[in-house]
């Protein structure tokens, strides 16, 4: 066994353990931890099929951005864990029987002989000067620019939708206007009251 499979290996019993971690632990953090940690070992996974652009973007995107994000987020939302830990034990068995019904179909689907191998054997090596990111380009705006364009453009649809949910007006909203709140005067906002003096009567 070579050290690629040695990689390999290890590396995917981190990943499955990682993202086992995910859905069973019950703390919101350490659950993201771990999901920061599968995220990482795939990447790893990616390393060893020589798909650098797409493991840099992996640790890039997801853990340095949308993870620290969601603990972020996490850690400042005032969560109740006690209601979180609420029903667990009540899902665990359909949860579980979901779990190993998959794992008996992806058996029964790798059992073909169309996955074996020889079918699908490991890519061969390239030299110094291959670049996977010149390749993945080539790839995605020749053969499939169009479905990128349609992926592209109901992304953009996405975007438009909830800006327009988001800043559409509501009649029990109170809305400000900024340059007319900068134009405002003193004078038009704190009034001066002039009072005399009491005397206490001892």
């Amino acid at each position: 066994m070579s050290f690629l499979q040695l990689a390999f290996y290890f590396f995917s019993t981190v990943l499955i353990f990682a993202a086992a971690m995910v859905i069973t632990v019950r703390n919101p953090v350490r659950a993201a931890l771990f999901l920061v940690l599968a995220f990482f070992s795939a990447a790893c996974v990616w390393m060893t099929l020589e798909a650098e652009f797409l493991a840099i973007v992996l640790v890039l995107v997801y853990v340095g951005a949308v993870m620290v994000l969601f603990l972020f987020v996490v850690m400042m939302l005032d969560i109740n864990l006690a209601r979180l830990k609420e029903g667990f034990g009540e899902y665990l068995p359909i949860g579980g029987f979901v779990a190993v019904l998959m794992v008996i179909e992806m058996i029964i689907v790798l059992q073909v002989p169309d996955f074996g191998m020889d079918q699908m054997p490991r890519p061969e090596g390239h030299g110094a000067d291959y670049s996977n990111t010149k390749e993945l380009g080539r790839v995605l705006y020749t053969e499939y620019v169009y479905p990128f364009e349609i992926a592209a453009l109901i992304l953009l649809v996405a975007i438009i939708a909830a800006i327009a949910l988001t800043l559409r007006k509501r009649p029990e909203t109170k809305y400000q206007t900024p340059g007319k709140q900068v134009q405002v005067r003193r004078d038009e906002r704190v009034r001066m009251v002039k009072m005399k003096t009491e005397q206490s009567s001892d």
